[in-house]
């Protein structure tokens, strides 16, 4: 007659890994029977594949809405995984007995179907509020036996007591499991939490009942430590059978499907599959590896130093000697079993810190999460994109990791070129690997620079995706094809072009290319069509980093730049803040991406005409006028006297000092450096800020320390030793009668406070 088995772990517990093992080697069970979801048993297996190498997740989702989805993660030192090894090890058979995913899953499908309904987000409301108001004790058992015991966590309480205790196996899971069973006692069964629970509890031993009947031998049963008692505790069939038929009715076979991703360590330290997380996941993985090694305090410390010295910080040796001494020490006095997590930090912040906290929270993420990320065997049943993505990972070198990594990518090699169009078509597919951060030092198009970070959440976009098609690239055409065609806006359409190209996508850009044509050839807006121009411009200097043929772009932008600057004067008449704002901005940068173009005399003198009528239009805003004014004196077609004149009248004490301030704004943001050096702009602007009215300039202190905010400190010292040193030159240079002579103080006292930065400033 076959016994049973129960042992309370704690999911991702290296410590309850390790008793597991030696019960079961102990026990030498004929059935393991998991916590986890009977309908994905069969991928069990492949758990103890010699190729996968957590931490990995078992995904299942409902093929007709990927976001209805549940993971189940596993890391090296779970428990369920160590008991799957072994399980395989010994020719063992084991099995899930949890309730099926698929009905997890028709719960998420029946709550997104009825989520519109009044009746569904009153009862959505009820249930957050019947959550809010559920026990601390059932939202984290361990935290509150961790309280009684006068722990602060439960990290540590089940450190001392689990991980790092010598006690029997036996015993110690006896201890937790009547724990548990006290806890529960306590609880009212009501609540919505402890109905779930009861629930899968009573699907579970119908489970084991069926196991049992199946088994000459012993059972062993891995399952979270708070389930136990119910598990353990007498209950008739009917009334379990009962229970479960309050469940829903499942999804059909067809609209389920399971299988393993990689998962992350970071991720590890996030409740999601059983509700577990840990909050120091590599400090764990360091626990399982060095477990009988002596000198496992040590390693770790060697690891932090290693990490400090990254960050390019100076450990000594004597350093690390006086910080293993005091976590001894702190073990002691506090009366640990064995040295913790947390006597290590304070020892590591007091020692190696010299007592800095920010020192350690530079490293904190990286030594404590980690950035490993797991890998699936070649024969599991991946899906296509996921197979797709690891299958061009694995070519190009690009191994995924969960912290953030910087790649610079040389377009002009065939290796950088194919990862930065994968990158590219994957941010079409809407999976975030990897964010642009622009060309780095090269001013060029032939460099890139990514930041790559990898999350968990990237498989399932790729699962929404299956859609588009079965590769990536195939999947990535389609979806852009998709989204070139509903879009209305010239300057949008324009962008998705660019990133066809960048994805080298080309039936995707000939279409883009095509609609781009057509469209602006009944386009009338006027911001629209100035948005439009830069990203043709970087399309049409594509081909010198990719080698694409792009013909009638460059007719395109001269057509739409023409239209652009016919509309421009009436388009920026009598704007507020806001579309002011709108416009300067797309006014600077098509100016930008047109000088880098060999634009036809036509074309350009249209363009600077432009910019003339729009300073000398009484009508135009004065951010708008600003900035025109300084684009003509950059190009040297406004010279020195013209522009004095210019300034003069925009900034004269007759005009509105708001209206004043709007030109000043217009004409020096990101370009309030040219005051370093150019004494036609400083002398306006100093006799200016001596003219304004105290009150008035009180009022436009905060604009005028925005756009001075762009200089860095050397240059604000620089503008204050010009505003100094012109003093005497001024003096010997100039007719300079009393008055002005008076106001000196004021306009050093006025550009010193525009200098500000959050400190006082200091000469």
């Amino acid at each position: 007659m076959s016994n049973i088995h129960y042992f309370g772990i704690r999911h991702h517990g290296p410590g309850s890994s390790q008793r597991l093992i030696s019960a079961l080697e102990a026990l030498q069970p004929a059935r393991i029977l998991i916590e986890g979801p009977t309908d994905c048993s069969e991928l069990l297996s492949l758990l103890a594949h010699a190729e996968m190498k957590p931490p990995v997740a078992l995904l299942a989702y409902a093929t007709d809405d990927a976001n209805s989805s549940v993971f189940y993660p596993f890391a090296q030192y779970s428990p369920e995984y160590q008991a799957t090894l072994y399980a395989a090890q010994h020719n063992v058979e084991a099995a899930f007995i949890d309730v099926p995913v698929n009905i997890q899953l028709a719960v998420q499908v029946a709550a997104k179907e009825s989520a519109l309904s009044e009746d569904e987000i009153d009862t959505e409301t009820e249930a957050t509020d019947e959550h809010l108001a559920t026990p601390a004790v059932v939202l984290d058992p361990i935290g509150e036996l961790a309280k009684l015991a006068d722990y602060q966590d439960g990290e540590a309480w089940w450190n001392d007591l689990i991980e790092q205790n010598s006690d029997d196996n036996a015993a110690i899971f006896d201890v937790v499991a009547n724990a548990m069973g006290t806890l529960r006692q306590s609880i009212a069964s009501d609540i919505p939490s402890m109905q779930r629970d009861l629930v899968r509890e009573a699907y579970m031993r119908l489970e084991i009942n069926k196991a049992k009947k199946l088994t000459d031998g012993p059972i062993a049963v891995v399952c979270g430590a708070w389930h136990v008692p119910a598990l353990t505790a007498k209950h008739t069939l009917k009334a379990d059978r009962e229970l479960v038929k309050t469940l829903p009715n499942k999804l059909s076979a067809k609209k389920l499907k399971s299988t393993w991703i990689p998962w992350t360590s970071a991720r590890l330290s996030v409740r999601s599959g059983y509700g577990a997380g840990i909050d120091a996941p590599m400090w764990y993985q360091h626990l399982w590896q060095y477990h009988n090694d002596v000198n496992k305090i040590e390693r770790w410390l060697a690891q932090v130093c290693h990490e400090l010295r990254a960050t390019g910080h100076i450990v000594s040796t004597a350093s690390v000697i006086e910080a293993s001494r005091l976590c001894q020490t702190l073990a002691a006095v506090r009366n640990r079993p064995a040295v913790g997590f947390e006597e290590i930090r304070e020892a590591v912040i007091a020692c190696l810190c010299f007592g800095e906290q920010a020192l350690w929270h530079q490293i904190e993420a990286k030594l404590l999460l980690g950035s490993a990320v797991g890998e699936i065997p070649a024969d599991a049943p991946l899906i296509p994109l996921i197979e797709d993505l690891q299958s061009q990972q694995k070519k190009l070198k690009l191994k995924p990791e969960a912290l953030p990594r910087e790649v610079a990518l040389d377009l002009r090699s065939d290796a950088g070129l194919r990862k930065s169009t994968l990158l590219h078509r994957l941010v079409i597919l809407g999976v975030d690997w990897g964010n642009l951060n622009g060309g780095g030092k090269s001013r060029g198009t032939f460099r890139e620079n990514w930041t790559l970070s990898w999350q968990p959440e990237f498989s399932v976009k790729l699962v929404e995706n299956l859609v588009y098609g079965s590769s990536i690239e195939l999947a990535a055409s389609n979806k852009i094809s998709e989204i070139i065609r509903k879009e209305k806006n010239l300057g949008q359409l324009a962008n998705a072009v660019h990133l066809c190209l960048e994805s080298q996508l080309d039936n995707a850009a000939s279409l883009g290319i095509e609609l781009l044509s057509k469209r602006a050839a009944h386009t009338s807006d006027c911001l629209e069509l100035l948005e439009s121009i830069t990203p043709l411009i970087e399309i049409s200097r594509y081909g010198t980093a990719r080698e694409i043929s792009l013909p009638h772009i460059v007719q395109l932008i001269e057509r739409l730049t023409i239209q652009a600057a016919l509309a421009l004067p009436y388009a920026c008449r009598n704007l507020d803040d806001d579309e002011a704002w709108h416009y300067r901005r797309a006014i600077s940068d098509a100016h930008q991406a047109l000088l880098l173009t060999d634009w036809d005399d036509a074309t350009a003198e249209q363009w600077w005409k432009t910019l003339q009528v729009i300073i000398e239009t009484e009508a135009s805003t004065r951010q708008v006028s600003g900035l025109c004014s300084r684009l003509l004196y950059q190009a040297q077609r406004l010279s020195d006297d013209e522009l004095e004149i210019l300034l003069a009248k925009m900034l004269s004490l007759a005009i509105e000092p708001a209206q004043a301030a709007r030109y000043f704004d217009g004409f020096f943001s990101d370009a309030v450096d040219r005051l370093l050096y150019d004494d036609v702009l400083l002398n306006a602007i100093e006799h200016w800020l001596i003219g304004i009215d105290e009150d008035d300039f009180v009022q436009n202190l905060p604009l005028f320390r925005r756009i001075f905010s762009d200089l860095d400190a050397m240059e604000r010292k620089r503008l204050i030793d010009r505003v100094l040193l012109g003093r005497e030159q001024r003096q010997s240079e100039l007719v300079v009668n009393e008055s002005m002579l008076e106001t000196w103080p004021l306009q050093l006292a006025r550009v010193s406070l525009l200098l500000k930065r959050n400190k006082a400033w200091q000469q």
